[in-house]
């Protein structure tokens, strides 16, 4: 009897333990084409308030981190979802992690909990091949011209967004023109557009995303309006400063007529000694 009752109290721990022991349970899209959402999953029983990082690298010769977003744990336990954009990362193995901070949680986790995951990302952006101006007026735009690799006459699906202005086309699929050497599919499209804007264009398939392709779209400059100028001549004349000649000194008539008569008065007296 004693027996018995020290199994059940030994049964009793064990479980108490189980029961107290806190699981984190993570759970991410386990493979993306380069550009969609990488969209993750966060379970656990751990206390309200709990915080750790969700930890996003790219897990290849070296583990470099890409991206981080932080983790609290509510009341109610309710699952909670992190979003990590892709785009414009290499296809290749990458690597989703829970991270507890320094002075964090730091007891045991239940042995079924899942704290790391690996993830694969798929680049097919280097099938697309564009022919149109990555950046173009607004009067003209938006031509979408191009090609997708060995994509024959499948059509391709395009649909564009505008950065600041949201979607404007799609999704929807277009037809493309087998190309007879190379066997691409050539596809041209016009999407019009309203005002200027950063498009980013998608490219998919039944497969998934192909790619993104981003094009820049311009108000024209406006055209300079010719202004009259009133031109205003200033005549300058010109002043020539002309030395004057030194006046030649004039005679006086007065001197002259002292000196005849001085003349005359000399020669009467001469003739008059000579009588």
């Amino acid at each position: 009897m004693k027996r018995i009752i020290l199994i059940s109290v030994f049964l009793c721990i064990i479980c108490t333990g189980a029961a107290s022991a806190y699981g984190v349970y993570l759970n991410c899209t386990g493979s993306v084409q380069a550009g969609q959402t990488l969209k993750c999953a966060i379970d656990s029983n751990l206390p309200a308030g709990t915080s750790f990082d969700l930890v996003f690298y790219q897990s290849q010769y070296t583990a470099t981190e890409l991206d981080r977003q932080p983790v609290t744990i509510q009341k109610d336990h309710a699952t909670q979802y992190k979003l990590f954009d892709t785009r414009g990362y290499k296809g290749g193995q990458y690597k989703m992690e829970i991270q507890f901070p320094v002075g964090g949680y730091s007891g045991d986790l239940q042995s079924e909990s899942v704290t790391n995951q690996l993830i694969k990302i798929i680049d097919r952006s280097g099938d697309i091949t564009i022919t149109s101006p990555e950046s173009q007026l607004l009067t003209n735009a938006l031509q979408i011209d191009g090609s997708i690799s060995k994509k024959a006459s499948d059509g391709v699906e395009l649909e564009v967004k505008g950065q600041n202005t949201g979607r404007v086309f799609g999704p929807q699929y277009i037809p493309t023109t087998k190309d007879i050497k190379s066997g691409d599919g050539v596809f041209t499209r016009k999407v019009t557009v309203t005002q200027p804007d950063v498009y980013d264009v998608y490219f998919s398939d039944p497969d998934g995303l192909i790619g993104i392709v981003s094009f820049e779209v311009i108000s024209p400059t406006p055209t300079m309006t010719s202004v009259p100028v009133t031109t205003t001549t200033i005549r300058t004349i010109r002043t020539t400063q002309t030395t004057p000649p030194t006046p030649t000194p004039t005679k006086s008539p007065l001197g002259e007529v002292v000196v005849i008569g001085a003349l005359g008065i000399t020669g009467v007296l001469f003739s008059r000694l000579h009588k």
